[in-house]
Protein backbone atom coordinates (compact mmCIF):
# COMPACT_ATOMS: atom_id res chain seq x y z
CA UNK A 1 0.00 0.00 0.00
CA UNK A 2 1.53 3.31 -1.12
CA UNK A 3 0.85 6.06 1.88
CA UNK A 4 1.50 8.96 -0.95
CA UNK A 5 -2.16 10.17 -1.82
CA UNK A 6 -4.18 7.87 0.57
CA UNK A 7 -6.19 9.30 3.36
CA UNK A 8 -5.07 8.79 6.63
CA UNK A 9 -6.84 9.55 9.88
CA UNK A 10 -4.36 9.98 12.89
CA UNK A 11 -6.21 10.03 16.63
CA UNK A 12 -4.40 11.84 18.74
CA UNK A 13 -2.58 13.66 15.87
CA UNK A 14 -2.30 16.61 18.85
CA UNK A 15 0.24 14.60 21.10
CA UNK A 16 4.30 13.59 21.38
CA UNK A 17 4.44 10.81 18.71
CA UNK A 18 1.26 11.95 17.26
CA UNK A 19 2.17 15.30 15.93
CA UNK A 20 5.63 13.56 14.78
CA UNK A 21 3.60 11.15 12.64
CA UNK A 22 1.72 13.69 11.24
CA UNK A 23 4.59 15.29 10.11
CA UNK A 24 6.06 12.36 8.43
CA UNK A 25 3.16 11.81 6.84
CA UNK A 26 2.87 15.01 5.38
CA UNK A 27 6.22 14.60 4.09
CA UNK A 28 5.53 11.55 2.36
CA UNK A 29 2.32 12.87 0.31
CA UNK A 30 -0.39 11.57 2.38
CA UNK A 31 -4.09 12.98 3.18
CA UNK A 32 -3.87 13.88 6.65
CA UNK A 33 -6.74 14.13 8.56
CA UNK A 34 -5.54 15.34 12.44
CA UNK A 35 -8.11 13.94 15.22
CA UNK A 36 -7.25 16.00 18.41
CA UNK A 37 -8.70 16.31 21.84
CA UNK A 38 -11.53 19.11 22.54
CA UNK A 39 -10.39 21.77 24.65
CA UNK A 40 -12.31 25.47 25.11
CA UNK A 41 -8.64 27.18 23.63
CA UNK A 42 -9.64 25.67 20.16
CA UNK A 43 -5.87 24.32 20.37
CA UNK A 44 -4.33 21.29 18.28
CA UNK A 45 -1.63 20.89 20.70
CA UNK A 46 1.91 20.76 19.14
CA UNK A 47 0.09 21.08 15.86
CA UNK A 48 -0.09 24.75 16.80
CA UNK A 49 3.72 24.68 15.94
CA UNK A 50 3.45 23.11 12.52
CA UNK A 51 4.66 25.95 9.64
CA UNK A 52 1.32 27.76 9.06
CA UNK A 53 1.90 26.18 4.88
CA UNK A 54 2.01 22.80 6.11
CA UNK A 55 -0.97 23.44 8.87
CA UNK A 56 -2.76 24.51 6.36
CA UNK A 57 -2.91 20.95 4.23
CA UNK A 58 -4.45 19.42 7.48
CA UNK A 59 -7.85 18.19 7.79
CA UNK A 60 -7.92 19.57 11.52
CA UNK A 61 -11.00 17.84 13.66
CA UNK A 62 -11.26 18.54 16.93
CA UNK A 63 -13.19 15.87 19.41
CA UNK A 64 -13.10 13.45 21.73
CA UNK A 65 -12.44 9.55 21.42
CA UNK A 66 -14.94 8.50 23.81
CA UNK A 67 -17.54 10.17 21.18
CA UNK A 68 -18.85 7.49 19.08
CA UNK A 69 -20.47 9.99 16.83
CA UNK A 70 -16.95 12.35 16.77
CA UNK A 71 -15.03 9.07 16.02
CA UNK A 72 -17.43 7.79 13.19
CA UNK A 73 -17.65 11.52 10.85
CA UNK A 74 -13.91 11.65 11.52
CA UNK A 75 -13.09 7.68 9.79
CA UNK A 76 -15.70 8.53 7.04
CA UNK A 77 -13.93 8.73 3.68
CA UNK A 78 -10.78 7.51 5.04
CA UNK A 79 -8.28 4.95 3.71
CA UNK A 80 -6.28 4.15 7.00
CA UNK A 81 -6.95 4.49 10.47
CA UNK A 82 -3.57 5.24 13.04
CA UNK A 83 -4.92 5.31 16.30
CA UNK A 84 -2.66 6.77 19.28
CA UNK A 85 -5.20 8.31 20.92
CA UNK A 86 -4.59 7.72 25.04
CA UNK A 87 -4.05 8.35 28.43
CA UNK A 88 -0.54 6.77 28.71
CA UNK A 89 0.33 8.41 32.58
CA UNK A 90 0.95 6.07 34.59
CA UNK A 91 0.71 8.05 37.83
CA UNK A 92 -2.26 9.40 36.46
CA UNK A 93 -3.74 6.18 36.15
CA UNK A 94 -3.27 5.13 39.84
CA UNK A 95 -5.37 7.97 40.90
CA UNK A 96 -8.29 8.29 38.13
CA UNK A 97 -8.62 4.91 37.01
CA UNK A 98 -11.89 5.43 35.27
CA UNK A 99 -10.72 7.67 32.88
CA UNK A 100 -8.11 5.06 31.72
CA UNK A 101 -10.73 2.45 30.96
CA UNK A 102 -12.76 5.06 29.36
CA UNK A 103 -10.50 6.60 27.20
CA UNK A 104 -7.94 3.33 26.10
CA UNK A 105 -10.99 0.84 25.75
CA UNK A 106 -13.99 2.50 25.22
CA UNK A 107 -12.08 4.70 22.74
CA UNK A 108 -10.67 1.96 20.84
CA UNK A 109 -13.89 -0.11 20.49
CA UNK A 110 -15.62 3.45 18.63
CA UNK A 111 -12.12 3.38 16.62
CA UNK A 112 -12.98 0.05 15.64
CA UNK A 113 -16.07 0.06 14.92
CA UNK A 114 -15.93 3.15 12.82
CA UNK A 115 -13.49 1.36 11.08
CA UNK A 116 -15.63 -1.59 10.83
CA UNK A 117 -18.79 0.53 9.54
CA UNK A 118 -16.93 2.39 6.95
CA UNK A 119 -14.38 -0.40 5.41
CA UNK A 120 -11.33 1.16 5.92
CA UNK A 121 -8.13 -0.47 4.37
CA UNK A 122 -5.45 -0.47 7.38
CA UNK A 123 -6.54 0.06 11.52
CA UNK A 124 -2.75 0.32 13.66
CA UNK A 125 -3.69 0.18 16.66
CA UNK A 126 -0.52 1.52 19.33
CA UNK A 127 -0.29 -0.65 22.33
CA UNK A 128 2.76 -0.10 24.76
CA UNK A 129 5.72 -2.60 26.35
CA UNK A 130 4.08 -1.99 29.74
CA UNK A 131 1.37 -4.28 28.98
CA UNK A 132 3.74 -7.24 29.65
CA UNK A 133 4.76 -6.15 33.39
CA UNK A 134 7.70 -7.29 34.60
CA UNK A 135 8.72 -10.26 32.32
CA UNK A 136 9.34 -13.54 33.17
CA UNK A 137 12.18 -13.76 30.02
CA UNK A 138 14.24 -11.80 28.55
CA UNK A 139 14.26 -10.37 25.57
CA UNK A 140 10.67 -10.05 25.08
CA UNK A 141 8.83 -11.54 22.22
CA UNK A 142 5.40 -10.81 21.01
CA UNK A 143 4.36 -14.23 22.64
CA UNK A 144 5.05 -12.99 25.91
CA UNK A 145 2.05 -13.28 28.59
CA UNK A 146 0.61 -9.93 29.26
CA UNK A 147 0.39 -8.83 32.89
CA UNK A 148 -1.72 -5.63 34.30
CA UNK A 149 0.63 -3.92 37.15
CA UNK A 150 -1.37 -0.65 36.99
CA UNK A 151 -4.27 0.62 35.65
CA UNK A 152 -2.69 2.41 32.61
CA UNK A 153 -1.50 -0.95 31.25
CA UNK A 154 -4.55 -2.84 32.31
CA UNK A 155 -6.87 -0.47 29.79
CA UNK A 156 -4.38 -1.26 27.09
CA UNK A 157 -3.90 -4.83 27.21
CA UNK A 158 -7.71 -4.59 27.01
CA UNK A 159 -7.77 -2.06 23.88
CA UNK A 160 -4.85 -5.06 22.71
CA UNK A 161 -7.48 -7.58 23.36
CA UNK A 162 -10.36 -5.81 21.48
CA UNK A 163 -7.92 -5.66 18.82
CA UNK A 164 -7.54 -8.94 18.64
CA UNK A 165 -11.20 -10.25 18.51
CA UNK A 166 -12.50 -7.48 16.24
CA UNK A 167 -9.61 -8.80 13.98
CA UNK A 168 -11.15 -12.70 14.50
CA UNK A 169 -14.98 -11.60 14.50
CA UNK A 170 -15.29 -9.78 12.44
CA UNK A 171 -11.98 -9.36 9.81
CA UNK A 172 -11.13 -5.53 10.50
CA UNK A 173 -7.80 -5.23 9.13
CA UNK A 174 -6.65 -3.67 12.40
CA UNK A 175 -2.73 -4.91 13.55
CA UNK A 176 -1.00 -3.78 16.97
CA UNK A 177 2.35 -2.12 17.07
CA UNK A 178 3.21 -2.05 20.58
CA UNK A 179 6.23 0.25 21.02
CA UNK A 180 8.74 0.11 23.41
CA UNK A 181 9.72 3.55 25.56
CA UNK A 182 9.72 5.92 22.76
CA UNK A 183 11.42 9.43 23.94
CA UNK A 184 12.68 12.82 21.64
CA UNK A 185 11.26 16.00 21.27
CA UNK A 186 7.39 16.98 22.48
CA UNK A 187 7.48 14.19 24.96
CA UNK A 188 5.74 14.97 28.56
CA UNK A 189 7.60 16.56 30.81
CA UNK A 190 6.24 13.77 33.53
CA UNK A 191 8.21 11.32 31.74
CA UNK A 192 11.21 9.48 32.37
CA UNK A 193 13.78 11.63 29.99
CA UNK A 194 12.41 15.20 30.05
CA UNK A 195 12.38 15.14 33.85
CA UNK A 196 16.19 14.15 33.90
CA UNK A 197 16.90 16.59 30.72
CA UNK A 198 14.71 19.41 32.25
CA UNK A 199 16.53 19.89 35.40
CA UNK A 200 19.99 19.55 33.96
CA UNK A 201 18.89 22.02 31.34
CA UNK A 202 17.86 24.30 34.69
CA UNK A 203 21.04 24.13 35.76
CA UNK A 204 20.50 22.11 38.52
CA UNK A 205 23.13 19.71 39.88
CA UNK A 206 21.20 17.84 42.23
CA UNK A 207 18.22 15.96 40.34
CA UNK A 208 14.88 14.80 42.38
CA UNK A 209 14.19 11.57 40.57
CA UNK A 210 12.26 8.37 41.60
CA UNK A 211 13.76 5.16 41.32
CA UNK A 212 17.03 4.75 39.60
CA UNK A 213 16.61 0.80 38.94
CA UNK A 214 13.65 0.08 36.81
CA UNK A 215 15.12 -0.63 33.04
CA UNK A 216 13.65 0.33 29.69
CA UNK A 217 14.34 -0.23 26.16
CA UNK A 218 14.29 3.19 24.80
CA UNK A 219 12.96 4.01 21.15
CA UNK A 220 13.69 7.32 19.46
CA UNK A 221 10.45 9.23 18.10
CA UNK A 222 11.28 9.27 14.49
CA UNK A 223 12.02 5.60 14.54
CA UNK A 224 8.60 4.47 15.91
CA UNK A 225 7.21 6.78 13.60
CA UNK A 226 8.76 4.91 10.67
CA UNK A 227 7.44 1.41 12.46
CA UNK A 228 3.90 3.03 12.43
CA UNK A 229 4.53 4.15 8.32
CA UNK A 230 5.84 0.66 7.91
CA UNK A 231 2.82 -1.18 9.69
CA UNK A 232 0.45 1.32 7.73
CA UNK A 233 1.46 0.48 4.20
CA UNK A 234 2.28 -3.14 5.21
CA UNK A 235 0.29 -6.07 4.00
CA UNK A 236 0.28 -8.19 7.82
CA UNK A 237 -2.49 -10.01 8.25
CA UNK A 238 -5.44 -8.60 10.68
CA UNK A 239 -4.57 -9.59 14.64
CA UNK A 240 -1.01 -9.32 14.05
CA UNK A 241 1.15 -8.32 16.62
CA UNK A 242 4.83 -6.44 15.94
CA UNK A 243 6.77 -4.90 19.09
CA UNK A 244 8.91 -1.69 18.39
CA UNK A 245 12.12 -2.22 20.00
CA UNK A 246 16.08 -1.46 19.63
CA UNK A 247 16.68 -4.38 21.90
CA UNK A 248 18.73 -3.28 24.28
CA UNK A 249 18.05 -1.63 28.04
CA UNK A 250 19.35 1.21 30.44
CA UNK A 251 18.48 1.58 33.67
CA UNK A 252 17.38 5.39 34.77
CA UNK A 253 21.03 5.45 36.99
CA UNK A 254 22.47 5.37 33.43
CA UNK A 255 20.62 7.63 31.79
CA UNK A 256 21.44 9.80 34.76
CA UNK A 257 25.28 9.12 33.53
CA UNK A 258 24.60 9.44 30.08
CA UNK A 259 23.18 12.68 30.03
CA UNK A 260 25.68 14.03 32.95
CA UNK A 261 28.11 13.24 30.26
CA UNK A 262 26.90 14.66 27.14
CA UNK A 263 26.74 17.83 29.01
CA UNK A 264 30.02 17.51 30.39
CA UNK A 265 28.54 17.91 34.23
CA UNK A 266 28.71 16.02 37.28
CA UNK A 267 24.95 15.31 39.01
CA UNK A 268 24.14 13.47 42.57
CA UNK A 269 20.43 12.27 42.56
CA UNK A 270 17.91 12.56 45.52
CA UNK A 271 15.09 10.28 45.68
CA UNK A 272 11.53 12.00 45.14
CA UNK A 273 9.04 9.61 46.38
CA UNK A 274 6.74 11.02 44.89
CA UNK A 275 7.62 9.30 41.78
CA UNK A 276 7.94 6.31 43.03
CA UNK A 277 5.38 3.83 41.73
CA UNK A 278 3.72 1.52 44.27
CA UNK A 279 6.14 -1.73 45.01
CA UNK A 280 4.38 -4.39 43.01
CA UNK A 281 3.67 -2.15 40.30
CA UNK A 282 6.95 -1.11 39.35
CA UNK A 283 7.63 -3.08 36.06
CA UNK A 284 11.76 -3.86 36.75
CA UNK A 285 13.11 -4.35 33.15
CA UNK A 286 11.90 -4.15 29.50
CA UNK A 287 14.01 -5.29 26.80
CA UNK A 288 12.51 -5.89 23.57
CA UNK A 289 13.42 -9.08 20.57
CA UNK A 290 13.05 -6.66 17.68
CA UNK A 291 13.59 -9.92 14.71
CA UNK A 292 9.65 -9.52 14.19
CA UNK A 293 9.81 -6.05 13.05
CA UNK A 294 12.77 -6.56 10.77
CA UNK A 295 11.29 -9.61 9.06
CA UNK A 296 7.55 -8.20 8.43
CA UNK A 297 8.06 -4.81 8.16
CA UNK A 298 11.99 -4.49 7.46
CA UNK A 299 12.17 -1.50 10.51
CA UNK A 300 14.88 -1.60 13.18
CA UNK A 301 15.47 1.72 15.90
CA UNK A 302 18.79 3.42 13.80
CA UNK A 303 19.38 6.27 16.31
CA UNK A 304 21.91 5.73 19.03
CA UNK A 305 21.35 7.00 22.33
CA UNK A 306 23.75 9.23 22.86
CA UNK A 307 22.07 10.68 19.27
CA UNK A 308 19.00 11.07 20.70
CA UNK A 309 19.30 12.17 23.63
CA UNK A 310 21.39 14.84 21.85
CA UNK A 311 18.90 15.81 19.49
CA UNK A 312 16.60 15.68 22.54
CA UNK A 313 18.33 17.75 24.95
CA UNK A 314 18.72 20.65 21.78
CA UNK A 315 15.24 21.20 21.51
CA UNK A 316 14.52 21.07 24.90
CA UNK A 317 17.07 23.84 25.85
CA UNK A 318 15.09 26.71 24.55
CA UNK A 319 12.04 25.60 26.36
CA UNK A 320 13.81 25.02 30.09
CA UNK A 321 14.24 28.23 32.47
CA UNK A 322 15.69 27.08 36.55
CA UNK A 323 12.17 28.67 38.24
CA UNK A 324 10.17 26.12 36.06
CA UNK A 325 12.14 23.00 36.44
CA UNK A 326 12.89 23.50 40.09
CA UNK A 327 8.80 24.21 40.66
CA UNK A 328 7.75 21.29 38.37
CA UNK A 329 10.69 18.71 40.24
CA UNK A 330 9.78 19.67 43.64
Amino acid sequence: MKLGGARILVTGADGFIGSHLVERLQADGAEVRAFCFYNSNGSYGWLDEMDASARSGLDLRLGDIRDAGAVDAATAGVDIVLHLAALVSIPHSYDSPASFIETNITGTFNVLEAARRHGVARVVHTSTSEVYGTPAVLPITEDHPLKGQSPYSASKIAADKLSEAWACSFDVPVVVLRPFNTYGPRQSARAVIPTIVSQLLAGHRTLRLGNLLPRRDLTYVADTVDGFVRAARSDLEPGQVVQLGSGRDVSVGELVSTASRLLGVEVEVQEDVDRLRPPRSEVQVLRSDPSRAAALLGWRAETSLDDGLSRTMEWFKDRVDADSALRYHR
